[in-house]
């Protein structure tokens, strides 16, 4: 079962930024194959949407939340897809998950229930 690796997490004040990367676990598994997303779960609450792109990489889509501090982004040469967040806020606390979708449209996915293949997670926490 193919697996995405999550990392780049950690502690950071706020306003500062970090970069979380997800990438295949076997090398066969060609992320720009598919459209891809990053969520988020703090303690208590359900999975979030956070950000989207598409198979393509033409299309792109935030949560309000995030809009304007946070990028996708994807390096095709390193099979890996980037979440770049700045500004960062305490309300920016919680596990932060990659997830693929196999498909040929190019378009972005922003449910949990539309993805098969998911990251481990990797916890940001934002101190005040």
């Amino acid at each position: 079962q193919v697996q995405l690796v999550n990392s780049g997490g950690g502690l950071v004040q706020a306003g500062d930024s970090l970069r979380l990367s997800c990438a295949a676990s076997e090398i066969t598994f060609t992320i720009s194959r598919y459209a891809m997303g990053w969520f988020r779960q703090a303690p208590g609450t359900e999975r979030e949407f956070v950000a989207a792109l598409s198979r393509s990489g033409s299309s792109t889509s935030y949560a309000d939340s995030v809009k304007g501090r946070f990028t996708i982004s994807r390096d095709n040469a390193k099979n890996t897809v980037y979440l770049q967040m700045n500004s960062l806020k305490p309300e920016d606390t919680a596990v932060y998950y990659c997830a693929a979708k196999g498909t040929i449209a190019s378009v972005t996915f922003t449910h949990t229930y539309d993805y098969t293949y998911w990251g481990q997670g990797t916890q940001v926490t934002v101190s005040s």
